[in-house]
């Protein structure tokens, strides 16, 4: 499983839904829905980034956790996708603090 699919799947599971049902609420075909993700969570064809921006819009994800290859990474975006607008500023002013 390629790192597009292995994100696709854990975000689907964290949302608690079905293939059909996350490529539906992204605009795809209902026929062909649960099919087209399962290639894309199983690596065998990869979504245009306009599929992806729909997909992560559905599974309330930041789309760039779909594409790195880093664990961390990809928890430090599920949590500071979470954050309310203020706590993400919050977030910012830490980490440019590391940095002086």
């Amino acid at each position: 499983m390629n790192v597009f699919g292995k994100r696709l799947k854990h975000a689907r599971q964290l949302a608690g839904l079905s293939q059909e049902q996350v490529g539906i609420q992204a605009d795809l075909d209902p026929m062909s829905a649960s099919t087209r993700m399962n290639r894309y969570e199983l690596g065998k064809r990869a979504p245009d980034y306009e599929l992806v921006e729909r997909l992560a819009f559905v599974l309330k994800v930041p789309t760039a956790y779909f594409y790195t290859g880093n664990d961390e990474e990809a928890q430090l975006l599920l949590a500071f996708h979470k954050l309310s607008k203020s706590k993400r500023a919050q977030v910012m002013e830490f980490v440019a603090s590391l940095g002086r």
